[in-house]
């Protein structure tokens, strides 16, 4: 299954089909439906529809069409319709004529103070006529499938291009981790010799120091030291905080091979991620250590970025 962003635009148009006026030899195109569907990264789907009074009927069957396939992000479809403009309406035939008079002479028998109809009110009725809502409506649902299908596509190559960056930066993580491990052991013996040589120092060759009621002699005080160097060992290792980071990197690694919705794990693990990298700098003692924990940081910082757009 692919990985998906949340960010995406696509459009799409339904052609007018063309039909016969009554009384005319000429075929004038019915008017047609226009969909735009854009998206961006969102907490949640954010539905969002600007739709015309003659579309506005259709928005309850796309919230439905568009809730089934879309799981996150603030989603906006924008649709109009098309081949159609109220101040240039199609020339009314005869039989239009003749319906509308008949609909005329029925109201004016039973309220005759009613106005007769203008040439403006029959323009205006041809107008309306000229999309007929139930048609329009079954237009703008299929042209809406259509369009949704072409932004599914668009979510997916950038759900492609994220997931790429994503397993590259996880490549560098690993090689971060893996010039960390061997730095702690290092550390630890550099901090122990440090130790005894500044017991020695203090002793001098084969002496011993008196305390108040007590005397240390100079193997006390090499377990002294030694001691000290277990107690520095144990708080400077890392060792923990490496292999949970490696588990953290190895389940991001196997989310963006699975695919699907898989934004929000992806972010949990990323927070995961930088309070490893946060730790692994505090206990730092050393200038290259304290690097790789500042690089790790920079990657991860990229990471959440990107992650930020995925489904």
């Amino acid at each position: 299954m692919a990985v998906y962003s949340m960010t995406g635009y696509a459009t799409a148009h339904s052609g007018g089909s063309a039909a016969p006026v009554s009384g005319e030899s000429s075929r004038e195109p019915q008017a047609g439906v226009g969909v735009e569907i854009r998206s961006v990264n969102s907490r949640f789907l954010d539905l969002v529809f600007k739709l015309p009074d003659d579309l506005r009927a259709a928005e309850p069957t796309l919230r439905e069409l568009l809730g089934a396939r879309l799981k996150r992000g603030k989603v906006e479809v924008r649709a109009w319709v098309e081949g159609r403009t109220d101040t240039v309406p199609r020339q009314p035939g005869p039989a239009d004529l003749q319906k509308l008079a008949g609909l005329q002479d029925t109201v004016r028998a039973w309220l005759p103070t009613a106005p007769a109809l203008s040439v403006a009110d029959v323009l205006q009725l041809m107008a309306r006529q000229q999309g007929h809502p139930g048609e329009l409506t079954e237009s703008l649902v299929a042209t809406a499938q259509t369009t949704l299908d072409g932004l599914l596509s668009a979510r997916e190559r950038e759900g492609k291009r994220l997931a790429t960056m994503l397993l590259d930066r996880l490549g560098q993580l690993r090689q971060l981790a893996q010039d960390a491990q061997p730095l702690v052991p290092q550390l630890v013996a550099q901090q122990r010799q440090r130790f005894i040589d500044r017991w020695n120092e203090a002793l001098g060759a084969g002496a011993s120091v008196a305390t108040p009621g007590n005397t240390v002699s100079s193997d006390m005080a090499q377990d002294r030291a030694l001691t000290e160097a277990t107690a520095f060992a144990i708080r400077i290792d890392v060792a923990e905080e490496l292999t949970r980071l490696d588990s953290h990197l190895t389940e991001i690694e196997r989310l963006l091979k699975k695919g699907g919705d898989v934004g929000k794990r992806l972010d949990f693990l990323i927070q995961e991620l930088h309070r490893e990298a946060n730790t692994l700098g505090s206990k730092s003692s050393n200038l290259e250590l304290t690097r790789i924990s500042v690089d790790m940081k920079v990657l991860i910082e990229q990471m959440r970025e990107q992650v930020q757009n995925i489904e």
